[in-house]
């Protein structure tokens, strides 16, 4: 038989991946604010990593001599009442802001998760009840049942977490259950029910993988709101305590007191707040738009 002289055989061959760095210019181009988010997270870290390395001064050292000075070339963003430079205890404040916003963010997400999608697969009565418990929850703003956990537990940066966690369980509860009830009747969760599987393994291996995109969508944007309410129960005094550098402890020591004579001392600490949960809100938008199948498709 002859051969077909309109077959092209490259018509068949795989189409070839551009490079890396074409498909990340492309995405900053997609993505401008999210790249900017992402680049102001990026700097967070680095900055909480080799804070050691790119602070020039003792972050706790208090210095007498050098109190409320201006920004200069010694201090690039000043010194507090107690001498202490401002560029060093924002740079170590990032640490104390992302180890809050990540680990809180993670473990409340991590809980909501599971007892989300466990209230979706085993349905009536436990979800009823479930549901309920998690609406008394809900009823209380964030900073609300934040302060309610710090004045139980007391004050410092484990405390803090904890006050932080709480609150989160049940917002990415809600969220995960709404994804987890499509999953509950399909085939291949009967199939795993038909195969004997046990409950557990059921929920973590079969459901849980399956509504991992709005789990990371509300991990991103937990992490934001954990940095401020971090900052906010610092600076009401129920968070991080002297020494520690925190972002929120900084404004409760110069937002009232200084904010004519030295201004400084806490509009630095403003802006770093406000530039990190602004960023993480960006980032955390990007990720949605990637991971939802509605706006990728657009």
């Amino acid at each position: 038989m002859a051969a077909n002289p309109a077959y092209d055989p490259a018509l068949d061959a795989p189409a070839e991946k551009p490079p890396l760095s074409a498909r990340l210019l492309r995405l900053m181009r997609k993505q401008p604010l999210g790249t900017a988010g992402a680049l102001v997270v990026v700097i967070m870290i680095l900055a909480a990593i080799f804070a050691p390395w790119i602070a020039p001064y003792d972050p706790t050292a208090n210095n007498f001599e050098f109190m409320h000075q201006a920004p200069s070339g010694a201090f690039w963003l000043g010194t507090d009442q107690f001498g202490r430079d401002l560029l060093s205890r924002i740079i170590y404040g990032a640490r104390t802001a992302l180890v809050v916003g990540f680990v809180s963010a993670f473990i409340g997400g991590s809980i909501g998760l599971v007892l989300g999608v466990a209230s979706a697969y085993f349905g009536g009565r436990f979800d009823l009840i479930f549901q309920r418990v998690m609406d008394v929850f809900m009823a209380f703003p964030l900073i609300i049942m934040a302060l309610a956990v710090v004045s139980i537990f007391g004050t410092g940066i484990q405390n803090v977490i904890i006050a932080i966690t709480i609150p989160f369980i049940p917002r990415c509860a809600r969220v995960v259950r709404s994804s987890a009830l499509a999953l509950r009747d399909i085939p291949y969760i009967d199939a795993a029910r038909a195969c004997g599987y046990s409950h557990t393994r059921i929920i973590l291996r079969h459901m849980v993988p399956n509504v991992m995109a709005p789990y990371l969508i509300m991990i991103t944007a937990f992490v934001g709101q954990a940095i401020l309410l971090e900052a906010s129960l610092s600076y009401l005094g129920l968070g991080v305590q002297e020494p520690t550098p925190a972002w929120g402890l900084m404004l409760q020591g110069g937002a009232e007191e200084y904010a004519e004579s030295a201004p400084w001392i806490a509009v630095f600490p403003g802006l770093a707040i406000t530039i990190a949960v602004f960023g993480f809100n960006l980032f955390g938008d990007a990720v949605r738009d990637a991971l939802d199948p509605k706006l990728r498709s657009q």
